[in-house]
């Protein structure tokens, strides 16, 4: 017979002594509750929502596999430095940094295009044909200002590393438009900027490299006053501060490139990041694509790893861009490989939640077939659920309920 006390400790929870020992209760079944939810910030994906997505995600991955491109599976987790400041990703206290036994620190990946650069200057060294990647996997922001989003997110994308001409942008872009098409979405539109345009009006004014990504914030967050202020202490030309201050309203058709080249007349460097988005539309009016394009010299991004064309995909529902993307032709040589490169990401996650709202129905496979057995029948069961899974048929194999 074992003798049961019950009495409470210094932190007021309650334990029941017994000849083996104590047991917890009281905060203890608290705990058992709190492990059944998740952290703040990811969430639990099941059932006709996860069936949905995995769909969205096929049909977008075969688009892009009809271009040609790879499939390629990085690790999770990288060296700290693949995604330094230097490197012009995401800031080292947005990321999720642990050290491994030698003690080196490591970080999850925030996106992947670092992770791609890596790889391709690791095992395509020398390599003279362009390389086309594509991908799919999560990635982990660890930022305290959620504001809606999530810490982690499922991202797909693809690179083409080793092409630096005007028609590797065209095919990148019109793949993106291709791919959001084949999921059902219809009502969006992709516009298209140049950072080498906002570069050679900074470098024309004199501007060093640490005040141009300062007012590269102040553009992004349209704190206007927070530009013109900064323009002034740096004591900007006041053409070149006019040209700056005026870049957020060079937007839309092709009349805003016009007026872009009016803007920076007599600025080669950034008269020539025009001609390239002439010449973009150009090729994108081959492919069909152009209805879904418009132009905004404004756009900047806050991956200074990018060094030319850029663009982002909007659409109504979500508050952010849905897919991302442009030309780093500078990446990877920080990886020893010298090689122009562009690519594209699109976050899943704001991508069904874009068609959810739209009310834009996804095709999912219809629910298992049930069959039910008893101990009486479960050979002569058994042998039909097996022909019918041969012939490609989903089916649940399940005792009755009134079996015991």
């Amino acid at each position: 017979m074992r003798c049961m006390v019950k009495s409470r400790n210094k932190a007021g929870i309650f334990t029941e002594k017994t000849g083996k020992g104590k047991r917890k209760s009281g905060k203890g079944l608290d705990m058992d509750k709190k492990l059944v939810h998740t952290p703040e910030g990811v969430r639990d994906i099941y059932g006709e929502e996860y069936a949905a997505k995995l769909a969205v995600e096929r049909r977008m991955m075969g688009k892009v596999r009809g271009y040609g491109y790879e499939d390629i599976q990085t690790p999770t987790f990288e060296f700290f430095d693949v995604f330094s400041r230097e490197v012009g990703t995401t800031p080292s206290r947005e990321l999720y940094k642990f050290f491994d036994k030698e003690g080196n620190t490591l970080v999850l990946r925030p996106d992947f295009t670092p992770s791609m650069a890596r790889c391709a200057a690791k095992y395509f060294m020398e390599e003279d044909v362009p390389i086309r990647f594509c991908y799919l996997g999560n990635t982990f922001t660890n930022t305290s200002n959620l504001q809606g989003k999530l810490k982690e997110v499922t991202q797909m994308g693809a690179e083409l590393i080793g092409d630096g001409s005007v028609e590797a942008d065209a095919e990148m872009v019109a793949m993106v438009i291709e791919s959001l098409l084949e999921t059902g979405l219809g009502d969006f539109q992709l516009s298209i900027g140049n950072v080498e345009y906002f570069k050679g009006i900074c470098a024309q004014a004199g501007l060093d490299e640490e005040t141009e990504l300062e007012l590269r914030e102040y553009i992004s967050g349209k704190n206007y006053f927070g530009a013109e202020e900064l323009l002034s202490e740096k004591e900007a030309p006041s053409g070149c501060r006019e040209a700056i201050l005026k870049v957020t309203d060079l937007f839309g058709t092709t009349d805003a490139l016009s007026l872009a080249k009016e803007l920076a007349a007599g600025n080669s460097r950034s008269l020539k990041a025009v001609e390239r988005l002439e010449k973009l539309y150009e090729t994108l009016c081959l492919y069909g694509v152009e209805k879904y394009v418009s132009f905004d010299l404004g756009m900047l991004s806050k991956y200074n790893y990018y060094t030319g064309v850029i663009f982002k995909v909007y659409t109504y529902g979500i508050g952010d861009a849905l897919v991302k993307g442009g030309r780093y032709d500078t990446l990877l040589g920080r990886f020893g490989k010298e090689a122009p490169a562009i690519g594209f990401m699109a976050v899943m996650d704001d991508l069904m939640a874009a068609l959810s709202r739209q009310n834009i129905a996804v095709e999912v496979p219809g629910k298992a077939a049930v069959v039910e057995y008893t101990y009486t029948d479960y050979k002569e069961k058994l042998e039909i659920v097996k022909k019918m899974r041969k012939e490609g048929r989903r089916v649940t194999l399940r005792p009755t309920q009134n079996v015991k």
